[in-house]
């Protein structure tokens, strides 16, 4: 696709599009990271080297134009329902309605009714920082400097060495520099990717973090104190797998799925692939294993002495099982009565 052809389909998206949403779409397609730009900057590399910086200028100025035309589009739409919301005839001298008590948000919800299960099977609750340093968040874990999650693309960088955490791992390093074997605790809280929002990521979300070492513990107490969790959460009947995978910080280490709300486990809806799960029919809550005996080095805990598990899951992915919904970005919108509709 040429300059000329991207920017005539990208002002005509623009000109389709009748919201905030519609407007986010079109930009993540046409601006985004793997977004049609994109795929026309690669071509420049195809370029006598002689034509190459003039072409860069070329495109970095159409998406200056295209920039300024989305935010343009933008304004457009957020002044329309702006102009809806006040053409309102309603009488505002008319006694309004009683006020309502608040209700607790649904990924709130969970991460309490977590808290209480392991709290009930003698696990502690700890909290950490949000800004964690690349040593604790990467390297403690058996995350080496060339894994593709240590990437900028990846990561919010604040600094060299800080980067907003990608997950509440970290918190097992400090826990385990603290305290010796055993250890039994739980970390619930915010995480941070450089993920675009869709219907299954946002940038920011909520995990919860898990994690048990002393002598003698092995797979079977992981997968036991998971699916009782499963269980708990979603009912005694709840339908969990365990699937093999990778993590550098575990080893053997499992994806742990749930059936998807949205197709119930078909992979379709309405005889279109499921946006929700892709197709597969279920949903990623998390990932886990056995602690992988580097990081047990790394805290300076024997590996031929302890071992371990550990696992992470989303607390929103738990949230759209629960209470099936099918975008999980339901949980950031304000929507008006939302929390309350679930409570």
């Amino acid at each position: 696709m040429n300059l000329a052809e991207l920017t005539a389909r990208f002002r005509d998206a623009v000109a389709r599009s009748s919201d905030a949403r519609a407007l986010d779409e079109v930009r993540i397609a046409f601006l985004g990271r793997s977004g049609a730009v994109t795929e026309v900057r690669k071509g420049i590399g195809k370029l006598p080297p002689s034509e190459r910086p003039g072409a860069g200028k070329v495109i970095n100025e159409a998406v200056q134009a295209l920039e300024a035309e989305l935010a343009a589009a933008l304004a457009r739409v957020e002044n329309a329902a702006l102009t809806r919301s006040l053409e309102d005839t309603s009488d505002v001298t008319f006694p309004g309605p009683p006020a309502k008590i608040g209700a607790i948000h649904p990924v709130r919800h969970v991460a309490i009714d977590v808290a209480r299960y392991f709290t009930r099977h003698g696990f502690a609750v700890v909290l950490g920082p949000e800004i964690e340093t690349d040593a604790n968040n990467f390297d403690a874990l058996n995350i080496p400097p060339d894994h593709p999650a240590r990437e900028g693309l990846d990561s919010f960088y604040l600094r060299p060495d800080l980067v907003l955490r990608t997950h509440t791992s970290p918190m097992q390093v400090r826990a385990m520099r603290k305290h010796g074997p055993p250890i039994a605790i739980i970390v619930p809280g915010k995480a941070y990717r450089r993920d675009a929002n869709d219907a299954r990521h946002l940038f920011m979300f909520h995990q919860v973090e898990g994690l048990m070492v002393g002598h003698g513990i092995h797979f079977g107490h992981l997968k036991g104190m998971l699916v009782g969790m499963c269980r708990e959460l979603f009912g005694p009947s709840a339908d969990v797998r365990f699937r093999p995978s990778f993590f550098p910080f575990t080893e053997p280490s499992a994806e742990i799925d749930v059936k998807c709300p949205a197709c119930a486990g078909t992979g379709e809806v309405a005889a279109v692939q499921c946006r929700t799960c892709g197709g597969s029919g279920w949903i990623e809550l998390g990932g886990s294993g056995m602690v992988h005996p580097n990081v047990l080095r790394s805290v300076g805990y024997d590996p031929d002495a302890v071992t371990g598990w550990a696992f992470g899951c989303g607390l929103e992915r738990i949230a759209m099982k629960r209470h099936d919904i099918n975008d999980i970005r339901a949980f950031i919108e304000n929507t008006p009565g939302f929390a309350e509709g679930l409570a």
